[in-house]
Parts: C-alpha cells; structure tokens; sequence
C-alpha cells in the first residue's frame, strides 16, 4: 500500500462517532422487544434479524449490544434486558444446553463478564466462571491447545481454530477473579500452540490447524471458512490481530506483541481502497465477491486496544488506522434505514462456500451479530477509556 495515499484518507471526528453510538443505541431500544427474551439471529436473512433461542454460539454478542447501550446511555431498560439475558446464560450453562465447543468466551465474556463488571451481579459472576471451568474441559494436553468442536479426541475433531483467541479472556478473567492459575495457564499454553502453528512466514494465517490425537504433534493447517487452505480468510485475519494485543496486555509477552503488529501489518497492506476487506484477502478492488465489514471493525477494536499501552508513536499510528477505517464504515456500511433493515452494519460475511472450503453460503452480504457487537464497541472505545469485557 503506498503510504503517501493512504496517510490522506479521511478520520472519523469524536462527533460523527457519538452520533453513531446513539443511532445503534436507538436501534438497539427499538430492538429490545423481539429480542429480551430471545436473541437475534447469527446473521441476517434479507437484512432483517430473526429471533431465536439461546442455543447458538453468537448469542452473546447481542448481549453486549444491550449493555454497551447501557453503558452509553445509562437508561435501565437496557440494564434489565441484559440482566434477564443473564439469568438465561446461567440455565444454559447449568444445563449444558450447546456448551460442547471452545466458543464459551464469546457467549459469556460479553454477557456475564460484562454483566459483573458494569452491575456486579452475583448470577453473571458465577455462570461465567462455570463457562471457564467448562472450557477447559476442551484442552487437550497431547498437543496443548483448547479443541474447537466436536467429540472430545476424534482424529476428525482433533484441531484448533484461530477463532479460539478471542475465548482466551474469559480464562484470563477466571483466574483474575477465582485465584486459581489454572485458567490462565490454559490460555497461555493455547496461544503458545497456536501462534505456533496458524501464522505463516508472510504473517497471514491459517484458520484451522489439525493435531495428531495420538502424538500431539501438529500434522496440517486448512480453511474451513477462508477462500483456500493457503489464503487469509478476512475474518480469521482479524481474530489473530485482535487475539494477540488482547492476550499480550494479560501476559505482557513481548513476543505476543511482535505477533499483533506483523499479523496487522500483513492485513493493512492487503486491504483495498476503501479500508474495508473482501470476505478473504485472495479478493481486492476490482472483485465482485462480497465484503466482509466485521473483520474491519474487529482489528477497529484491536488497533484502539494497542493505542492504549504502546508508546506515543505507535499509539498514533494505530489510532489512526482505526479512524480512517471508522470513517468508511460510518460512510459506507452503517444502516442508514431502519425500515429496511433491524442491525448496525451492512456488508458483512458469515459463510462463503467455495470449492475448496467446507462451509455452505450464510449471511452473504448482510448484518453479521459480531460485527454489530464490534462496531458499537469500537465506537464505545472512541469516546471513553473502556473496561473492556474481553
């Protein structure tokens, strides 16, 4: 990317981002009586959110919608709803209602951590560490990593996911707020593993990567969702950038550190002009694939993140980046009609299937749940030296 061309491109001002804050706080009132006792659906359908049960591994994230509109705003109907969400994530773990998969930091981290911390709330307290202490259950010692799906030791099964770091601070917290080390240690040894394994020599990443059961030893890395084994899925890119700086400001491991801004320098020398990438970085300008918006708010997040522990220089640079990309999703990809569509942020990608992937097409060019979630926390981060959930 020629840095002459990118260093004049527009920022997003505190104003423009505070009127954006309150229009997703808006929409997310206006949302709370479909979705308080149900959730919204993973992804949109025709740009319009479904309700449904608490069963799905994005459910979470509409949870941190609310409380960061409670955040913002202060108004106890927000505080409510989540706190009736809460009580419904503590039945779902209690009852091991779909808990057999690594997701559980999405799901409680941003509803019972989030729930503890802005309330202190005994429920969220404890059905978040009752997702640690089930999320640990995953880590295989026979290679060292937190297995992402499936029967616990199959061969099939027998892998771990990029996804996985942003479920990592869920075990951090759990050490911080129980005194048991064992959480932490597991993190640690899982981002040992995985930093390992998914990152190239180029610093893209790979999605999955496959262990021996028998031996640990690691055996191959694929795709499930990117373009290709050997591409960088935009999403996945994203969770490696935003997985590093989190995980480096709970061990301070220098080399964490190195890893955030080598992954994040690969993903902003591939993005196209408008700041915001293809669903997988094997498309650019020109392409008629879809878009995937949530990956730039993920690294928005992960970039303000940074700004707030690196030294002067590099704080800028980061703050920066997240300004001028905040400026093309507020220009670009926010919803502007909320007759036409119930969500936050246009242009996302769930699922793209290609010959080479194992996915099928979902949530193609519409509102994805985390994308929302990470652009309203994005926002938040603009305006306030956030507590941060994660």
């Amino acid at each position: 990317m020629n840095q002459a061309w990118y260093s004049e491109l527009p920022e997003a001002r505190d104003e423009e981002i505070r009127a954006a804050l309150d229009r997703a706080c808006a929409r997310v009132q206006r949302n709370l009586p479909q979705f308080t006792t149900q959730y919204q659906s993973a992804c949109s359908t025709d740009l319009q959110y479904k309700p449904i049960a608490n069963t799905d591994w994005t459910n979470g994230f509409w949870t941190g919608e609310i409380w960061l509109a409670y955040e913002h705003t202060q108004n106890e109907q927000f505080k409510n709803a989540a706190l009736i969400q809460v009580r419904d994530f503590e039945r779902r773990i209690a009852q091991g209602i779909q808990v057999d998969h690594h997701d559980l930091g999405f799901l409680y981290s941003l509803s019972c951590v989030a729930g503890w911390k802005l309330t202190g709330d005994e429920t969220a307290r404890r059905a978040a560490l009752m997702a640690a202490d089930k999320l640990i259950t995953r880590f295989q010692e026979k290679g060292e990593f937190i297995q992402a799906w499936g029967e616990m030791g199959v061969a099939e099964n027998y892998r771990l996911i990029i996804d996985c770091l942003l479920n990592l601070p869920l075990l951090y917290w759990a050490s911080e707020t129980s005194g048991d080390p064992r959480y932490a240690d597991i993190a640690q040894r899982h981002i040992h593993t995985a930093m390992n394994c998914v990152v190239r020599e180029d610093y893209s990443t790979i999605h999955t990567f496959y262990f021996d059961p028998h031996s640990g030893k690691p055996l191959r890395g694929v795709t499930h969702q990117g373009n290709r084994d050997g591409s960088a899925w935009a999403r996945g890119q994203a969770w490696g950038v935003y997985g590093t700086i989190l995980s480096y400001q709970y061990t301070q491991d220098p080399k964490i550190l190195t890893l955030f801004e080598k992954i994040s320098d690969y993903y902003l020398r591939h993005l196209p002009q408008d700041l915001v990438p293809f669903w997988d970085f094997d498309f650019t300008d020109g392409s008629s694939e879809p878009r995937d918006s949530s990956s730039a708010a993920i690294v928005i997040c992960a970039f303000l993140e940074a700004a707030r522990t690196l030294d002067q220089q590099k704080a800028a640079y980061y703050s920066r980046w997240a300004r001028q990309m905040m400026k093309s999703l507020l220009d670009h990809y926010e919803v502007k009609d909320d007759s036409r569509c119930n969500g936050l942020l246009l242009h996302g990608t769930y699922n793209r299937s290609t010959p080479t992937n194992t996915c099928r097409n979902e949530g193609v060019d519409e509102c994805c749940s985390w994308g929302d979630y990470y652009y309203m926390e994005a926002l938040t981060r603009f305006l306030k030296d956030w507590n941060r959930y994660w």
